[in-house]
């Protein structure tokens, strides 16, 4: 498999594993945090045998929602009316993924809408990085994503809306620099090659925050 072949196989085992927690059912009030954390850890090693991951595996639920992935905020009780989100970045074969998807438990009307808006976000998204794609500069794209967030009635949740994603490790090759993420102050296109001539491959995070800042949702995965 070529280069983004492999990614793309990464990306829909990922899905695999995601789909699997839904139907075993593990999201269930009561429940904390870490706890939920260890069993999707669990779970990815029974069905792939995956130890390694190449970010911090994060599950937020509640008021954790609205911090972004550096934060580490004091672990939590899933409630019967909650909304939460994983977070996960496994490495299949030496190639990463990352994915991220929100769930509601319960029936409050403004946490279903984060969950879809969220998803009708990414892929507002996606279709104007298509239909944009070679001219494509980082800091629009970051603008336009914060407007869509306005226009859907949130807040956007983070300083940049994705980054570079590849062979692990990607992070200790490509290093922190802005040009490796979708960042306001990243003024270059998305189609240039990487600092060694390379294609990038780039993931693409929709996190949105209710403006009482009271809860949040985030998507992301792979822009083919």
């Amino acid at each position: 498999m070529n280069n983004v072949e492999s990614l793309i196989n990464a990306e829909e085992l990922a899905i695999q594993l995601f789909n699997e927690i839904e139907n075993r059912g593990l999201i269930q009030a009561g429940k904390s945090e870490n706890k939920l954390n260890t069993e999707i850890f669990e779970l990815a090693k029974e069905m792939f045998g995956i130890e390694k991951y190449w970010h911090k595996r994060i599950v937020r639920a509640g008021k954790n929602t609205i911090f972004p992935y550096r934060e580490n905020p004091a672990d939590l009780i899933i409630q019967e009316e909650d909304i939460l989100f994983l977070d996960f970045g496994p490495v299949f074969e030496e190639w990463e993924a990352d994915l991220g998807r929100t769930y509601v438990l319960g029936k409050n009307t403004q946490m279903l809408k984060m969950k879809e808006d969220v998803e009708i976000a990414w892929n507002e998204g996606y279709e104007f990085y298509k239909k944009n794609r070679k001219g494509l500069i980082a800091a629009d794209f970051y603008r336009f994503t914060c407007e869509l967030a306005e226009k859907l009635g949130w807040k956007f949740g983070h300083i940049h809306c994705g980054h570079l994603i590849g062979r692990f490790p990607h992070e200790r090759i490509q290093g922190e620099d802005t040009l490796n993420y979708i960042h306001p102050d990243n003024n270059h296109l998305m189609s240039e090659p990487d600092k060694m001539g390379n294609e990038r491959f780039w993931i693409y995070e929709i996190h949105l925050v209710d403006k009482t800042e009271s809860f949040g949702g985030f998507y992301e995965q792979l822009l083919r």
